[in-house]
């Protein structure tokens, strides 16, 4: 169990904002609640996230950690990525649900699977990545930003999701 990386989050409370998202894994033991006024999600068609979301393309819903609260058993599994960096994959122990990554170049976000969260239909991808790597018969849409492999650095990605701050 990763209780180590479970403290350092606050515990799912009750009295949610509107503005907030909920979720957690297939069997009900790990629960998350996201805070804050900026959600969105981006889909991400590199071969990784077709292996871990067993489908076409996995959905990502950054968040900063200070907007996450996760509460029940973690397990983590670390690889390194394309880029060179390591992500650590949290994931249910009991269901094996996938539930969010923590990349070691970016301690200051989370990554939420979005295919975890209660209202997976909340959010529609503002960007596609890795389109290189995704399976022919997605057509992408024509009004959505995409990239053939990922933003550049963090400038880029901060303007692929919309946070220009």
């Amino acid at each position: 169990m990763a209780d180590a990386a479970k403290g350092a989050f606050a515990e799912v409370s009750e009295g949610q904002s509107d503005a907030s998202l909920t979720g957690g894994c297939q069997c009900g033991a790990v629960r998350y609640l996201i805070t804050g006024t900026l959600h969105i999600s981006y889909a991400c068609h590199c071969r990784e996230c077709q292996k871990q979301s067993a489908s076409g393309f996995g959905i990502s819903v950054p968040v900063k950690r200070a907007h996450f609260a996760v509460s029940g058993p973690l397990q983590i599994w670390s690889r390194q990525t394309d880029s060179g960096s390591v992500t650590d994959c949290y994931f249910c122990p009991q269901c094996g649900t996938r539930v969010y990554h923590a990349g070691s170049g970016r301690a200051e976000w989370v990554t939420v699977k979005g295919g975890s969260l209660d209202r997976p239909d909340a959010l529609q991808p503002a960007a596609h990545i890795w389109i290189r790597s995704r399976q022919r018969w997605f057509d992408l849409p024509d009004h959505v930003p995409h990239w053939e492999t990922q933003p550049r650095d963090e400038a880029e990605w901060k303007r692929m999701v919309g946070w220009d701050e």
